[in-house]
């Protein structure tokens, strides 16, 4: 038997959740579910008979709101998993994870890794050669960093860590706004306009600081009910 990786996508916010289980044991986890897309995810949890084992945030997202809790609801064993520097998230999170921290679904393997910039507490998350890079790494771009605790330099220092990875390790962002699913470490390295191998920090910080992008829709209400796991006030 094998791993179960589903690359599912919502179109308001172009944003990606991913649905990694082992099929064998058939235990689960999901990545940046959203609100509006929870009947689509809960319809594919109980046609393949899974388990929901871990509710994972790459971070606390400010274009969407997390089905986290609402999900938990229908599956009360899953523990939702955010990095451990989301402190305004601690009361409504089972796990805080920091580097190197190890989740296991069946026979496999989910590792975090540290990845802050876009905002102070994101979490990429590594299964197999499947590296889930939240808004730190996109295909040919990056996240922004005028969010909670967003530091382009910590994010060039992030970035540099994944492009240690091999070259073929491959990418799966947490958005894509062109049409795009996935890259791999190597192409990032070799064509990544905003943070290609062979640009500097300085050159890097310059581009963040070039993108001039507005402000998500939705902000004002996602952060803080993502703070919450997805709970609305």
């Amino acid at each position: 038997m094998s791993l179960i990786f589903k690359q599912l996508f919502e179109r308001e916010s172009c944003t990606y959740t991913y649905l990694i289980a082992d099929s064998d044991s058939k235990e689960a986890a999901i990545v940046d579910a959203v609100d509006i897309m929870m009947d689509r995810d809960k319809a594919l949890l109980e046609e393949l008979e899974l388990d929901l084992k871990f509710i994972i945030e790459t971070h606390i997202h400010a274009d969407h709101i997390t089905s986290a809790c609402p999900l938990k609801k229908y599956y009360p064993n899953a523990r939702i998993v955010i990095g451990m520097e989301n402190v305004d998230a601690e009361a409504c999170s089972d796990i805080m994870v920091n580097e190197g921290h190890i989740l296991n679904i069946g026979k496999y393997e989910i590792a975090t890794i540290e990845t802050p910039g876009h905002t102070i507490g994101c979490i990429s998350y590594l299964v197999e050669n499947k590296l889930l890079t939240g808004d730190a790494l996109f295909i040919r771009s990056t996240g922004r960093c005028d969010f909670q605790g967003g530091s382009a330099e910590s994010l060039y220092d992030s970035i540099q860590k994944l492009f240690k990875l091999p070259d073929t390790t491959e990418v799966y962002p947490a958005h894509d706004y062109n049409g795009l699913s996935m890259s791999t470490i190597g192409e990032e390295k070799k064509f990544n306009t905003m943070i290609k191998e062979s640009y500097d920090q300085k050159a890097f910080i310059k581009n963040v600081n070039n993108l001039n992008l507005g402000l998500p829709k939705k902000i004002k209400v996602a952060v803080p009910a993502n703070q919450s796991c997805g709970l609305i006030s």
